[in-house]
């Protein structure tokens, strides 16, 4: 699953990055004020708290293998609870703390070398490099006469943006010539409304801080223009191409991988001129903790401004290009629910999916230039959850979810003004699975979309919009044939009763014998859905006999509002329920044992698995936590964290406190259990999650860890949260992992 970046503004035509089969990502986007703990001074004594410490320390005298870790005496009282935290030191920021990072050298170390010394590691590597070695392109975007895509030629480091002249593909904008080790990443790009030039973000070592450039397409040359300061949100271009807004942080001068983000201020950048003259057009200083992002609508009349505190929730403010000196129109300014902008109706009305009313989503409309504005209904809500829609051609592309799959519909605009929309039919996908793409003009007569699966790699399609016809435009030279595996849909009753759907995928030819090593993988937070989709390394696990299983899980996006809040805040423990229930449906229906099943997730999934292989740690072989939230007491207090206090909850209020102290990771590890297998990893410069939740979890499960199984601590360097991670990254950490199932989950793979 990709990470879900922010969304530059669809008026600027974004230029996404790859696709990449990584762990799901948290959302760039708020959630709730970033407060900080106040601890109720003189409630306890320094004798209990010294206790409390020692008790929360554990011995160290494990069989995890590793060194014990220097603990401290930290107490904090929230709400009259006392709360441990011996290993807070590990909190200080790897590159500027020699003792955090000399304690990081030494685990990974540790856990390279034990990953090393397993037999099967290299012929994995090796079948994990063959497998990876073949051309991807991906749908392509036509802009200014070109068409453009990425495309990545076997393993090479990063994808190159490339546009087709002739039957050639000339190449655009090759990250691989950014840097020597692949470390510094495309982040996000938008291109001018007549094509002419690319604004796009660099981004070192996985950082969410990203250097912007800009790109002359006819030359292929870069202009002097450079914009720092960019983190969440992309560029909005004017019409006439002669500059773009954009959102500014100022960039922290020392710590900047763990400072919070706040005070942004919306920019106008003139194209040639320096960022020192840059115009302020937006700015809430006295709400240092919203974020923007500015979207220009696709007439070119209005700058759409999106803001967000509150989890999904945003404001969306107007203002007016064509008179600078009206006042904003604030058109939805309480955070009741969420708004997207899509388009313009054929009258210059304003489009945006909500769910406002309608927790599965709907399509409404605004004029701006009536007073006071109306919103009408265009597309009510259905049973189906609404993914999200396009304006192409005059045409409205709507995607919806079905069963966790994707479905997508056009519509044209009726009448004069556009009031109405009729069907004009479903697109026809090859099959269950994942479409995206869908991007063009409003003149389009054409687009195309990427279409894939758990067995189907990712394939670009071209759709025509007068007739409605699909055909194949690129499919990988790559040989998979799906009918040589089986992918099911099944029901699993949670522990409340409430029916999770789960995909299960193997090879059609490996026996059900009770006993398959299973992997299974989930998400559950920030209204994401999981669908089908390809990853060649999934792919490899299955053909050496694997069984993969994704729950969707309450708290993701597969199923509308409801589905998503009811894994949210004080009901969080849902989703874990949801998780553990899979897991048991796996071994009560004859696929796997406790001892071979493994469970992975990754950023809001790592804490899932955190969370889980603490509450049943007889029920996994194996645990996966990767660039995880795992200390659900402090994560509001660096980089992003503020944001997802919507889904978490607040530390300061008393009962949403008792909810995630409840559940967290890092606090609820028991001394003297015998824990499962787990093999935590991070990056010492992902500034999503910061890496202590990692580092802090390893150390006190190390500690505590009563049985014989290893608890490693893997930590890439450079790589981030996993967004623009070079081929080379990806292949070695699959090798290390797969590795350490086989190991950990006793089996001989298929080879």
């Amino acid at each position: 699953m990709s990470d879900p970046l922010t969304r530059p503004g669809r008026s600027a035509r974004p230029c996404r990055a790859p696709r990449v089969s990584t762990p799901t990502s948290l959302p760039a986007l708020p959630s709730s004020p970033a407060r900080r703990v106040r601890a109720a001074a003189g409630l306890v004594t320094l004798a209990a708290a010294a206790l409390c410490v020692a008790a929360c320390a554990g011995t160290g005298r494990s069989g995890s293998g590793a060194a014990p870790t220097r603990t401290v005496e930290q107490v904090d009282v929230l709400h009259g609870v006392a709360v441990a935290d011996p290993y807070r030191w590990l909190e200080a920021d790897v590159r500027a703390d020699s003792e955090v990072a000399a304690w990081v050298r030494a685990q990974d170390q540790r856990a390279r070398r034990h990953l090393g010394r397993i037999e099967a590691r290299d012929r994995l590597h090796e079948r994990l490099a063959a497998a990876w070695d073949f051309e991807r392109r991906s749908a392509p975007e036509r802009h200014g006469g070109h068409l453009y895509s990425w495309l990545q030629s076997g393993l090479e480091p990063q994808a190159r943006l490339v546009r087709r002249e002739g039957t050639r593909d000339v190449t655009v904008l090759d990250p691989n010539t950014f840097s020597e080790d692949g470390t510094v990443a495309f982040a996000a790009g938008a291109f001018s409304r007549d094509g002419a030039h690319l604004a796009y973000g660099l981004s070192s070592a996985g950082s969410d801080w990203s250097t912007w450039h800009v790109l002359d397409l006819a030359t292929l040359a870069p202009l002097p223009d450079v914009l720092e300061g960019l983190n969440w949100g992309g560029v909005a271009w004017l019409p006439d191409g002669s500059g773009f807004f954009y959102t500014r942080y100022e960039v922290p001068a020392d710590g900047r991988f763990v400072a919070v983000t706040t005070d942004p201020k919306v920019c106008f950048h003139a194209l040639g001129t320096p960022q020192s003259q840059d115009i302020v057009v937006h700015a809430r200083p006295d709400r240092p903790t919203l974020t923007f992002e500015p979207l220009v609508s696709d007439d070119g009349r209005w700058l759409v401004l999106v803001a967000w505190e509150s989890g999904s929730h945003n404001l969306v403010h107007v203002f007016d290009l064509e008179n600078a000196s009206a006042e904003p129109l604030r058109l939805v300014d309480a955070f009741v629910a969420s708004y997207t902008y899509v388009g313009n109706t054929p009258d210059g009305a304003l489009v945006f999916t909500t769910n406002h009313e309608a927790p599965n989503g709907r399509v409404v409309a605004v004029d701006p230039r009536v007073d006071p504005p109306v919103w009408r209904e265009l597309l009510p809500e259905r049973a189906a959850r609404l993914e999200g829609a396009d304006e192409v051609g005059g045409q409205l592309l709507v995607r919806y979810l079905v069963d966790a799959a994707s479905a997508v519909e056009r519509f044209a605009f009726d009448g004069a003004d556009g009031a109405a929309l009729r069907s004009l039919g479903q697109v026809a996908l090859p099959g269950p699975g994942t479409a995206a793409g869908f991007e063009g003009h409003s003149d389009a007569t054409e687009t195309w979309f990427q279409f894939e699966s758990f067995t189907v790699p990712p394939s670009s399609y071209r759709l025509d919009l007068a007739t409605g016809a699909v055909e194949v435009d690129a499919a990988p030279d790559l040989d998979v044939r799906p009918q040589d595996y089986v992918v099911e849909q099944v029901e699993v009753a949670s522990k409340d009763g409430t029916l999770v759907p789960m995909y299960v995928c193997r090879r059609r030819d490996v026996e059900l014998d009770g006993e398959r090593p299973t992997l299974l993988y989930g998400y559950g937070g920030f209204d994401i859905a999981l669908t089908p989709e390809f990853s060649i390394a999934r792919l490899v696990w299955l053909d050496l006999g694997g069984v993969y299983a994704q729950p969707s899980l309450r708290g993701g996006g597969e199923f509308g509002a409801a589905w998503h809040r009811a894994g949210t805040r004080t009901r969080k423990q849902n989703v874990f329920d949801d998780f553990i229930a899979s897991a048991e449906w796996l071994v009560a229906s004859g696929y796997t044992t406790p001892q071979r099943l493994a469970i992975q997730g990754g950023s809001n999934g790592g804490l899932l698995v955190g969370a889980c292989l603490v509450q049943r740690p007889d029920l996994f072989g194996a645990c996966l936590p990767a660039v995880g939230v795992l200390d659900m007491l402090r994560f509001h207090l660096f980089t992003a964290g503020r944001f997802w206090v919507d889904d978490y909850g607040s530390v300061d209020d008393p009962t949403e406190f008792a909810a995630l102290r409840a559940y967290s990771p890092y606090h609820n590890v028991v001394d003297g259990v015998a824990y499962p297998a787990t093999l935590i990893t991070t990056a010492d410069t992902d500034d999503r999650v910061v890496p202590a939740h990692s580092f802090k979890f390893a150390a006190r499960l190390q500690a505590a860890q009563g049985g014989d199984a290893p608890i490693l601590l893997r930590v890439e360097s450079a790589a981030g949260h996993g967004a623009g991670k070079p081929t080379a990254k990806r292949i070695a950490e699959a090798a290390d992992v797969f590795a350490f199932l086989v190991e950990q989950l006793d089996f001989e793979p298929r080879w």
